[in-house]
């Protein structure tokens, strides 16, 4: 009786065991995939938010363009010393640079009517710069995709060349407050 009794124990014991083994499972399984849920909605919205701080990064290329990149001077045989989007601004003082409100100070360059005025673009010529050099239309003059860099001597224009060159559009046309 003695030995039925020790054995019933175990069993109870065992079964009690298994039971609240079983039952701990299941929860620590549930609160593992609660965790989960959890987990890939915080990754969906870390997602979610790091694709609004990509495009609203002043930096981040909205097009990409392939042309010649060359040099001229205000005073070059076909210019008149203003510049076609801003013909008041005075570059006849030797300024090849802009003030703007967003990007700060920035080269000039012409393009043609396919890049609206106040454009910002980014291209990487050594000449020029061992940084990025980060420009804005502001002058016309130029056919396709090219772009004329706006240099302070005669020398400078004729040393650059004409070269192609990548430029990313950071910007397209002027900002809400400038123009």
């Amino acid at each position: 009786m003695k030995r039925v009794l020790n054995i019933t124990i175990r069993s109870i014991i065992i079964i009690l065991f298994v039971g609240l083994s079983t039952s701990y499972v299941t929860k620590k399984e549930s609160k593992t995939y609660s965790n989960s849920i959890n987990n890939n909605v915080n990754l969906s919205m870390m997602a979610l938010k790091l694709d609004e701080i990509i495009s609203n990064d002043i930096y981040s290329a909205k097009d990409t363009y392939t042309g010649d990149l060359t040099g001229y001077v205000y005073n070059c045989p076909l210019c008149n010393g203003h510049l076609g989007c801003m013909y008041r601004y005075d570059i006849t003082d030797g300024k090849t640079t802009y003030d703007d409100e967003t990007y700060g100070t920035v080269r000039i360059v012409a393009s043609s009517s396919n890049l609206p005025c106040g454009t910002i673009v980014r291209f990487n010529k050594s000449f020029v710069s061992s940084k990025p050099v980060i420009a804005i239309v502001l002058d016309r003059g130029v056919r396709g995709n090219a772009l004329d860099l706006l240099s302070s001597d005669i020398n400078y224009a004729l040393n650059l060349g004409r070269s192609v060159i990548t430029y990313d559009v950071l910007r397209e046309g002027w900002g809400k407050d400038e123009g």
